[in-house]
């Protein structure tokens, strides 16, 4: 709620202009007086002692009471406009594949080459950014599936548990974060997770996005039984195939820290993906590219839009008579003191 000032008729205000105007013009054309009284001298010392301080007051009293009239011909209103915004947000859960493979840097962030993980990071976090009237969840999944977030309009803390969101490989084993984690591609695991996180039926619209590199194969549920159990209690299904298909850049570490690379082979197959969209009413999308990854994500936020509704409410109180009374009055009361103790002697 705020209390707004306007005037209805403002282009009116362009009317105080007038009275210096027509002050400088009388000036101009006002000529001096041709008869002098011989008897003037008498009154010399009163008309000092009266124009010291009766002129000013008078045309103070002219000026302001002409500006008031012409400021209330303008019709200054104050008022109280307040609104209230109806939204009916959409329940998003964002499953993030979290393998080694992910680590396979044929992505870009800028001029530098970065991994597919931190691609995906800095875009969802852009889309986040942009849904705030929804609820939205992370799962991460490798081997199995882990809950980064449940279902927030705390996009700020959801961002920052994203932020964390880090692998890399210790020996023979994979680490999320501080914790080591089984390694492989629990796609099916994913979904059933994602969905349970979005029994609640009383958003206007479920989503599941999910985002991996590789085909399903570990965890103990197959992803085409848990994409049909998902589209069964109405959630639809969004699925992003990332990375390249063929030889890419992967990272390794020898044992005194430094960073090598070799040239991986990993296959990207499409088949799972595509019918798990199918499936869940949603669309298969295929980004070999940072720019390809964006323009997905900004294709599934135009798809997936949240109702908004905005009813505002204006009162407003006019001032117009109380500024005409006012600007009446100083005129008045200048005509009555010229014409009285303010009179001028000829």
């Amino acid at each position: 709620m705020n209390i707004p000032f306007r005037f209805e008729q403002p282009w009116l205000l362009l009317l105080l202009a007038l009275p210096p105007l027509l002050w400088y013009v009388h000036k101009r054309l006002q000529k001096p007086p041709v008869i002098r009284f011989a008897a003037a001298r008498i009154f010399a010392k009163a008309a000092t002692f009266q124009n010291s301080w009766a002129q000013p007051i008078q045309n103070a009293l002219y000026y302001f009471g002409c500006a008031c009239l012409i400021v209330g011909l303008a019709r200054p209103q104050f008022g109280v406009a307040s609104s209230r915004i109806k939204t009916s947000g959409i329940d998003i859960m964002i499953l993030l594949d979290v393998s080694l493979s992910m680590l396979s840097e044929d992505f870009s962030i800028g001029s530098q080459r970065a991994s597919r993980l931190e691609v995906v990071k800095q875009v969802t976090e852009k889309f986040i950014s942009g849904r705030p009237d929804d609820r939205i969840g992370i799962i991460a999944f490798s081997g199995r599936a882990y809950l980064v977030s449940p279902l927030t309009l705390d996009h700020q803390w959801l961002i920052e548990n994203l932020a964390r969101l880090n692998i890399r490989r210790v020996g023979d084993q994979t680490a999320l974060g501080s914790s080591l984690v089984e390694d492989g591609t629990a796609i099916g695991s994913a979904l059933a997770t994602g969905a349970n996180r979005l029994r609640d039926k009383r958003a206007k619209s479920r989503v599941i996005v999910l985002l991996t590199d590789g085909d399903n194969n570990a965890g103990k549920i197959p992803p085409l039984t848990a994409a049909e159990a998902a589209a069964a209690i109405g959630i639809k299904i969004y699925t992003i195939g990332a990375g390249t298909n063929g030889l890419v850049p992967f990272p390794h570490s020898d044992g005194f820290g430094n960073t090598y690379y070799s040239q991986e082979y990993m296959p990207f197959k499409e088949d799972t993906c595509r019918e798990i969209a199918r499936i869940g009413g949603g669309v298969f999308f295929r980004a070999t590219d940072t720019k390809t990854l964006k323009e997905i994500f900004s294709q599934i936020d135009q798809f997936e839009k949240t109702d908004l509704e905005v009813q505002r409410y204006q009162n407003y109180r006019d001032l117009f008579g109380w500024l005409v009374g006012a600007g009446l009055c100083c005129l008045g009361a200048t005509f009555i003191l010229s014409e009285t103790i303010w009179s001028k002697v000829p």
